[in-house]
């Protein structure tokens, strides 16, 4: 790490947001209107890159993610308090003064508070084609992609416990719904569910997925292909960066930072906001734009209100 320099900022800042997406964008936003000192670092790479629009977003029902982040930086701009840096950070480690980022320009920033924004990262099934389809023919939320497909034929990729509950979501809005167990082996409860929810189910292995007119051409071994408007799967999960382990932060099963109802994360002065980590009653986060930017808020007011008790002298909440 020879090539960083000393912190580009003085005097210390009173938080570092790391992560442009809407989660770090509305705790930078919430923490400017409060006239604290905010860095944003932008990476420039965000989970929803592959959805051409979101949904179920109020007032933003179908609007290009790109052009939320746009006018969410237009915001920015009108608080003088807050800058917003287009970088990808390094590393953050502690430092006496609070948390240090070195980043990828060669250039450092600290600040008293770190909010960790950072998202996670989605690894698809290995079925050729399915790439190119993610976030427009192919998604993993009902919530913010099924509508999308009503009255057409969708198909449920996998056969684990979760076709089932996906299905059933979907049986008020799909004309037709297919699970497409590519070679697995529901269990009983799972095809009993399905089975009573009139679903059919396909148990040849998947061998490849094409887009066509109708949405998408799902090829199987062995058997007819299924022509369908939409295809649900399940990702594999991950953290997109190394952040909280570089800080030695706990983790839930799901592998997703633990938090507290504020944000606040097992380390004091970190706090973590959107989809990478949510409170350990959760199964896993609640990941949408809409809790994401929410998240932000409620970590933003967590900093400025523990920044307050350690002006006035009280503990830091345990």
């Amino acid at each position: 790490m020879d090539d960083i320099q000393d912190p580009v900022l003085d005097p210390v800042l009173d938080c570092l947001v790391i992560g442009g997406g809407p989660a770090g964008l509305q705790a930078a936003l919430t923490l400017g209107r409060l006239h604290r000192s905010v860095l944003l670092l932008d990476s420039g790479a965000y989970r929803n890159d592959p959805a051409d629009a979101m949904h179920n977003m109020l007032g933003h029902d179908g609007t290009d993610p790109a052009d939320l982040r746009a006018a969410a930086r237009a915001d920015l701009a009108a608080y003088s308090s807050v800058a917003v840096r287009d970088v990808a950070v390094r590393t953050v480690t502690a430092v006496d003064d609070g948390f240090r980022a070195d980043l990828a320009d060669g250039t450092a920033a600290t600040g008293r508070r770190l909010v960790l924004a950072t998202g996670l990262r989605d690894t698809l099934p290995d079925l050729p084609g399915l790439a190119p389809l993610f976030g427009n023919v192919a998604a993993h939320c009902p919530y913010c992609h099924g509508h999308e497909y009503a009255g057409t034929h969708v198909a449920i990729l996998g056969s684990g416990p979760h076709v089932a509950r996906v299905a059933l979501l979907l049986e008020r809005i799909a004309a037709r719904i297919t699970v497409l167990a590519d070679g697995g082996e529901l269990d009983p409860p799972t095809a009993a569910l399905l089975d009573d929810a009139g679903v059919a189910v396909r148990p040849e292995p998947v061998t490849g997925v094409c887009r066509s007119a109708a949405g998408a051409t799902v090829t199987l071994a062995g058997g007819p292909p299924e022509e369908v408007g939409g295809l649900f799967v399940a990702p594999t999960l991950s953290q997109a960066a190394p952040f909280a382990d570089q800080l030695g932060l706990d983790l839930l099963p799901s592998g997703c930072v633990r938090v507290d109802l504020l944000g606040r994360t097992s380390r004091p002065g970190v706090y973590a906001a959107g989809d990478l980590a949510h409170v350990p009653e959760l199964p896993m986060p609640m990941a949408a734009v809409l809790t994401a930017a929410a998240a932000g808020l409620v970590a933003a007011t967590a900093v400025d209100g523990d920044r307050l008790a350690e002006r006035v002298g009280l503990a830091p909440p345990a």
